[in-house]
């Protein structure tokens, strides 16, 4: 690849998984490289003081930060739209752009892409979430006739500690997940050590996976023309979904 390919990434400040695994699995594809920048998110919850951590100026000013950076897309790399509604994410990407220059995705569009692509209409949902984010979850994916036949979640709401989920634990949810035969199951939260665990939990399910720090970047890379199929050791994401 004779030109280097700059994937900027904007991530929630609390997060410590979704930088190692991006940047692990961006290293498959030679000359291509993610570049973060942060903005405050702390807690998940349907609180006022925890909705208004995904205000649109906060992000937009990380964003121009990448945008120094000369990014060739700006990926949120973030599940929020989940219990906002897709269309928040919609609206992001619009602003990103104009306000960059850059061409914008996000995990959760990249997700509902990639479900349409392959027409998946049951899906397994595994999250650290609280209930009543759950809840709206399963509720916004209803909008899009895409049904939730099974779910798990954890009931945290300190984004950091997301990140302290043991894999065994995640093994467990996917697996109590897969007992209903979704079409695909997803991992929805960023700060989740889920992605690297994709190979194995579809062999041993047979159902494919999709993590949520996977989808974005699969899309970013789509949007720079690189053929993903050159990527193993990550689900079959990268290898069957063009």
């Amino acid at each position: 690849m004779s030109k280097r390919i700059r994937l900027g990434v904007l991530t929630p400040s609390s997060n410590t998984s979704l930088e190692p695994l991006t940047s692990a699995i961006v290293t498959e594809v030679p000359g291509v490289s993610a570049h973060f920048s942060r903005f405050t998110v702390t807690e998940i919850s349907l609180k006022d003081q925890a909705l208004g951590q995904f205000d649109d100026t906060k992000i937009l000013e990380a964003a121009k930060l990448l945008a120094d950076a000369h990014v060739d897309s700006i990926g949120w790399s973030g599940t929020s739209s989940g219990w906002l509604g897709f269309e928040r994410d919609v609206q992001l990407c619009r602003r990103i752009t104009e306000v960059t220059g850059i061409p914008a995705t996000t995990s959760v569009l990249a997700l509902n892409e990639i479900l349409a692509k392959t027409g998946t209409k049951k899906l397994g949902l595994a999250t650290p979430y609280v209930p009543d984010v759950q809840a709206r979850i399963v509720a916004n994916y209803a909008t899009l006739g895409i049904e939730v036949p099974s779910e798990q979640h954890l009931g945290i709401s300190v984004n950091f500690d997301f990140a302290e989920v043991a894999e065994d634990t995640l093994r467990t949810m996917v697996r109590e997940v897969a007992k209903s035969r979704p079409e695909a199951i997803t991992t929805f939260c960023t700060n989740l050590r889920a992605a690297q665990l994709a190979d194995e939990l579809e062999a041993e399910t047979g159902i494919p996976l999709y993590d949520t720090v996977s989808t974005v970047v699969w899309k970013q890379l789509r949007m720079a023309g690189i053929d993903t199929r050159t990527i193993k050791g990550w689900g079959r994401l990268f290898r069957e979904v063009a």
